[in-house]
């Protein structure tokens, strides 16, 4: 099965991100195909390589990261949302007039037609968060 899947939750503010990742990797291992996983309003969270946590706990942005490079994975953020946030690419900083870009490894921003092309190309669409 091919599945599409949306995140709308930033990483350690809700429940949805982390269930979004295990859903993801435990389908790649069972040997589903994940068509893109798109991060959306706060869920544009997930791709900032800023991010700190804790020693002792997990690194989503890490995980995500290391989930795409190990499978190829499309993670599209969202370009509507992510600006807003702070979260730009080298391409969008300099648009913007930033000096500097924070999107971590794998993750890629682009607009919601991806969203639209995941919906029409997967067999289901899995939305995480609200």
């Amino acid at each position: 099965m091919r599945f599409g899947i949306v995140v709308t939750e930033g990483p350690y503010t809700h429940q949805a991100s982390d269930s979004a990742y295990r859903f993801t990797k435990a389908a790649l291992e069972k040997g589903h195909e994940i068509f893109r996983v798109f991060f959306y309003n706060d869920g544009v969270n997930n791709a900032t390589r800023f991010a700190v946590p804790p020693q002792d706990d997990r690194n989503l942005q890490v995980l995500w990261s290391e989930l795409a490079e190990k499978h190829k994975l499309d993670l599209v953020v969202c370009i509507a949302a992510a600006p807003r946030r702070g979260i730009l690419d080298a391409d969008e900083a300099k648009r913007q007039g930033k000096d500097g870009n924070n999107i971590a490894p794998g993750f890629l921003i682009s607009g919601l037609g991806q969203l639209i092309e995941a919906g029409i190309q997967s067999d289901r669409l899995v939305m995480f968060g609200d």
